[in-house]
């Protein structure tokens, strides 16, 4: 066997998880990694169990769980196969909705069963509570939820009135005209980040957060980052089908909401990104290493599971920042829809070090994707094509599948023998 291939296959196959769909079940030959048709006939593990790389997935206590956020592997969905599979969906679908209601409505919310729940994919009516808890934002105890949201809303409430109490000739000259530069370009895709009063929300939220972080600042990318806490904050405020209405409606929609919730969601958007960018702070200091370490990572991985696609790209000069780095610095946000982004972070937020550690697997897998397609295409065609990939318009399936195959590969590699062995100060 290659000595890039894990040790032990076989072990790795009587753990991979039910939800993994037969399409990307693997087999290894060498040390690339092909899709194999056919069921997969292997167990899931439980919610203890170890991965292929021998981590368990244990929640910590309660107390740690509300500061960190989310220390737990999540599970995705098994995948029905049978002619029944639509009936088996929407029953899912309604117990599921059942699952989520019973966890987030206990008096102490079950983090570890939260996570488990949402890597297969948060109900949208429970998404907002979800992302909150699972950011460490809303404490486990439903006691205490009432006077923490009130009392960080009004604390961020002081710091903007504070911050802005001299109008804008008071500001930070270059930072504000850079902000107020992005924002009218953040995810053009959604109608909702068009309305002025929304626009201003996110022109507050960046510069604030950039004023307390001095050492970073304010840096392309992290309006990106903004966006979906606040699409999914607001969403329940919009009325129903609203996002997806014509855009002059729907903007109209986002302009008509209530000052309190607009003030609410402004508030909540910003202390959840803040604990966002405070896991991947190195993403956004000066030089941005914390992204340069990913992309080292990220092609030691690629040439590990997909050899000829790596030699290649190096024979072509296609050096992996060229593509990589947006696709780390936005998460793949500009790849992918809004409706997508939401998909994969229920899952990022239910895996330990999900936009960090588990982002590196994904961006793999997103690239591993397209390897029939590089292989044919020179520097330009390469570049061309990452820079522009066919995935605008998945549907959160797509996402779903592509989160399986990461998964598949983080339980295969992680910490795998010689993985990351070039990258100082790997583990």
């Amino acid at each position: 066997m290659d000595s890039n291939s894990p040790a032990d296959p076989s072990a790795f196959w009587r753990r991979v998880p039910r939800f993994v769909p037969s399409e990307v079940v693997v087999y290894y030959s060498g040390s690339v990694a092909e899709p194999l048709k056919g069921p997969a006939a292997t167990a899931a593990p439980g919610p203890t169990e170890e991965c292929a790389d021998g981590a368990k997935a244990q929640p910590d206590s309660a107390g740690e769980q509300e500061d960190k956020g989310n220390e737990q592997t999540g599970r995705a969905k098994e995948q029905p196969t049978d002619k029944g599979a639509k009936e088996h969906h929407a029953t899912d679908k309604g117990g599921g909705e059942l699952r989520f209601q019973a966890v987030l409505e206990a008096s102490s919310v079950d983090i570890g069963q939260l996570q488990r729940l949402s890597w297969k994919g948060i109900p949208a009516q429970h998404r907002g509570t979800a992302w909150r808890l699972l950011m460490g934002y809303l404490p486990l105890s439903a006691g205490r939820r009432a006077a923490t949201l009130q009392r960080k809303r009004k604390e961020y409430d002081d710091w903007v009135r504070q911050t802005f109490a001299r109008g804008e000739d008071a500001l930070d000259a270059v930072l504000w005209h850079q902000i107020r530069i992005d924002v009218p370009r953040t995810t053009p895709g959604s109608p909702i980040f068009r309305a002025e009063r929304v626009q201003r929300c996110l022109e507050r939220i960046l510069y604030c957060w950039a004023a307390r972080h001095p050492a970073s600042g304010y840096v392309q990318g992290i309006n990106d980052l903004l966006t979906p806490f606040f699409y999914v904050f607001a969403e329940p405020h919009l009325g129903p089908g609203a996002a997806a209405e014509a855009a002059a409606a729907a903007a109209a929609a986002a302009d008509a909401l209530d000052d309190a919730v607009l003030a609410a969601v402004e508030a909540d958007s910003f202390w959840c990104l803040t604990r966002l960018l405070d896991g991947i702070q190195d993403n956004y200091t000066h030089a941005q290493p914390g992204i340069q370490r990913q992309i080292v990572k990220m092609k030691e991985l690629v040439a590990r599971i997909d050899a000829p696609l790596a030699a290649h790209l190096d024979a072509e000069g296609v050096e992996f920042i060229q593509f990589a780095f947006r696709w780390i610095n936005c998460l793949l946000m500009r790849e992918v829809s809004l409706e997508s982004t939401v998909r994969m972070w229920d899952t990022y937020l239910a895996e330990p070090d999900g936009f960090s550690t588990f982002h590196i697997y994904v961006c793999a897998a997103f690239l591993l994707k397209w390897s029939k397609d590089l292989m044919p295409l020179d520097f330009q065609g390469i570049v061309f094509f990452l820079q522009h990939p066919p995935s605008a318009a998945w549907r959160p399936k797509d996402v779903e599948l592509l989160l399986s195959e990461a998964y598949m590969y983080k339980c295969l590699y992680h910490d795998s023998p010689s993985h990351y062995s070039s990258v100082p100060g790997a583990r």
